[in-house]
């Protein structure tokens, strides 16, 4: 899972072009680090898919091409872009698309790895956003800065369990105290 890190707003071209030079880099890195003593791999980098799917028609595709080409890894293995509307699929070089029958096993398999692509970015959306709500929940509170949010956090895990605390307990976190602890308390109930 990549986090978006240098796109403002919006931008589908922009930030899929981020995470696929992010995941390249990866493995290139995973690649120099291999012969080193003591190197664990991360299996997830260290090798190339057989086969990338980039969620979109034929610019996605393109744009997906062109990062490859700049990584070194063209002919490396099989891309396609998928167009959402029409289930089309789209490859390099080639004009027109392909669409599969919509009842074979091929055309299930593809709308199968979609959505299930599509799940998984929305509930890491959710995750994401749910943390930052979190924090921001605790950045409210005068004296909590970013030091104190992360220890209450790594302690006790979530606003919840924060909230099951009592004042003593949530005293005892380093840089917290009596006065503080009880705001904490106040300020989230």
């Amino acid at each position: 899972r990549f986090n978006i890190r240098s796109v403002d707003g919006p931008d589908d071209f922009a930030s899929m072009e981020e995470v696929l030079q992010r995941r390249f880099a990866r493995y290139h890195s995973a690649q120099e680090e291999k012969d080193q003593p003591g190197y664990k791999p991360d299996l997830a980098f260290s090798i190339l898919p057989d086969l990338l799917i980039v969620d979109g028609g034929k610019g996605q595709l393109s744009r997906a091409v062109k990062v490859i080409e700049e990584q070194g890894l063209q002919g490396q293995f099989a891309i396609v872009g998928l167009a959402k509307q029409e289930e089309e699929l789209f490859l390099p070089g080639k004009s027109d698309s392909i669409r599969l029958d919509e009842h074979s096993q091929g055309f299930y398999l593809i709308q199968r790895i979609r959505d299930e692509a599509h799940r998984f970015a929305i509930t890491a959306h959710r995750q994401r956003r749910g943390k930052i709500g979190l924090a921001s929940r605790l950045d409210a509170i005068p004296g909590v800065g970013p030091e104190r949010r992360k220890a209450l956090l790594q302690h006790f895990g979530s606003i919840e369990n924060i909230l099951a605390a009592n004042v003593e307990e949530i005293a005892q976190i380093k840089g917290i105290g009596a006065d503080l602890a009880q705001a904490i308390k106040t300020q989230l109930e």
